[in-house]
């Protein structure tokens, strides 16, 4: 396979890969959420970018897509929610980080031998007319309907979360007015105006 690729390709894949290693590395090396959320993010972007020096264009759009919207809705849950602003008051990223090395270091170790000793297929058949459909439905396959139920539910889980995140009354929508006009109604919490 490499044999097939430009010299220029082949360099933009090492360069892009070091880079997601060496960001993936500071997730776990940064002191806050928010930092590592988006040394997270960097080292997805630099996997879109050796799909997309692979021409693999459709699967590095969805990637790059999909993993800077997680991000983005990660870094807002961390202000909604964390107790520290934003994610940014130093704390630990790593529990148990003898045995997290220790499993780290042996699944990398199988896995480079995997790579190297392994027997990789050549293809005999031509490149399909339409790829990014045989893969939407390699990917998908009979499990289109799911997918889509678990989107639909994703996204209400997205909207509950931002509803439940914000303490606004009945009359906060309409001004002071309408809550001038119902002085007894009361507030978030439960106490009188």
């Amino acid at each position: 396979m490499l044999t097939d690729l430009g010299g220029w390709v082949i360099a933009t894949v090492v360069a892009l890969g070091i880079l997601s290693v060496a960001a993936g590395i500071a997730v776990f090396v940064v002191d806050s959420m928010a930092r590592a959320t988006f040394a997270l993010l960097a080292s997805f972007l630099a996997v879109a970018g050796v799909l997309l020096a692979l021409d693999l264009v459709y699967l590095a759009v969805v990637t790059a897509l999909m993993m800077t919207i997680e991000m983005a809705i990660m870094a807002v849950f961390m202000i909604m929610f964390m107790m520290n602003p934003a994610g940014l008051m130093p704390m630990t990223m790593v529990h148990n980080a003898k045995g997290s090395a220790v499993i780290g270091a042996g699944a990398f170790a199988g896995l480079t031998v995997g790579i190297w000793t392994v027997d990789w297929p050549t293809r005999d058949v031509s490149r399909p007319a339409d790829s990014t459909r045989q893969l939407g439905e390699a990917i998908m396959g009979s499990h289109m309907l799911v997918m889509l139920v678990i989107g639909i539910g994703l996204f209400a889980t997205i909207i509950a979360g931002t509803v439940l995140a914000t303490a606004r009354g009945r009359y906060d929508r309409f001004g002071a007015d309408l809550a001038a006009e119902h002085p007894d109604d009361p507030v978030p919490g439960g106490l009188p105006r």
